[in-house]
This record gives structure tokens, sequence and C-alpha cells, in this order.
């Protein structure tokens, strides 16, 4: 089966933007590249395409939403660095099984990769940080609890 059908036999009488996951493996793509596959498809956020022939990443739409991709028993050689620019969110990229000779082809992901490591850490810190405010006020408020029980205590003494 050719992958625009099976484009459109995947999405079930859903449109295209409502999409999440889609998995094309196993269809035949035509002269190795992607077809029916568009930047209407906004929410994808996994898609593969195993076993597809697929030897270009040229047409692959930005998918900027996009964080696990499986290409995996494919004839792709190069050309990485389309996805590091189409599909800026990818946290998860499946390559076995592909025509990659030498590590120059995976560069710019790498590249991309220490990007997302980066930004990861950034979160990861602000988010820290965040816990660690939301700690002292809880902190802070207990004290004020008990140090108002101990005057509320000495008050009762004394009367």
């Amino acid at each position: 089966m050719e992958m625009k059908k099976r484009i459109n036999l995947e999405l079930r009488n859903r449109a295209p933007e409502e999409v999440t996951e889609l998995v094309l493996d196993n269809c035949l793509c035509v002269n190795g590249e992607i077809e029916g596959l568009n930047d209407t498809f906004k929410e994808l956020e996994f898609l593969s395409m195993a076993n597809v022939e697929l030897s270009s990443l040229a047409r692959l739409p930005s998918l900027n939403k996009l964080r696990k991709l499986e290409l995996s028993d494919n004839i792709i050689s190069g050309g990485l660095e389309v996805l590091a620019e189409k599909c800026p969110n990818l946290t998860y990229l499946n390559l076995s099984g592909n025509k990659i000779k030498d590590l120059s082809t995976v560069e710019a992901l790498m590249e991309m990769m220490m990007k997302m490591k980066r930004k990861k850490k950034l979160v990861h810190l602000k988010d820290m940080r965040k816990r660690r405010k939301r700690r002292m006020r809880r902190r802070m408020k207990m004290k004020q609890v008990q140090n108002w029980g101990r005057e509320k205590r000495k008050w009762a003494s004394h009367t």
C-alpha cells in the first residue's frame, strides 16, 4: 500500500490537526521520499515510518510537537540535519537498520541533542527553584503557626 493511501486510512475520519500518533510502518513510499504528510499535522507527537524504503527526509514537513520518530529499517544514508530544523522538540529517534556509514551524518543531530539537554537543564533548574520557594513558604507558615500557638499558650497561662 502506498504512503498516501495509508495516511488516509490512519486518519479514520479525523482531521489531520487532531492526529497525535501516526503509524505508517511497512507501507511503500514513492522514490524513497515522504508523500502525503504535510504541515496540517500540527499536533503530531509520535510518527513511525519503519520499513517504508525511505531514503530521504527532504520532504518532511515541520512537525513542531513531534517527540518520537521511528525510522528504523529504511535506506537513509544522510540528510539528517533536516530533523534539527523541522522537529525541534524531538526526544526519541530510532535510525537502526539504515545505511548510515559515518558519524559526520549524525553531527547535526548531536548538536540538536546538546541544545535539548541545555534546555532541559534550564527547565529543571527553574522547577527546582520553584519547589525550593514553595518549601520555604511552607516552613515560614509552619513557624508562624507554631509561634502563634506559643503566644496563645502564654496568654492563656497569664489569665
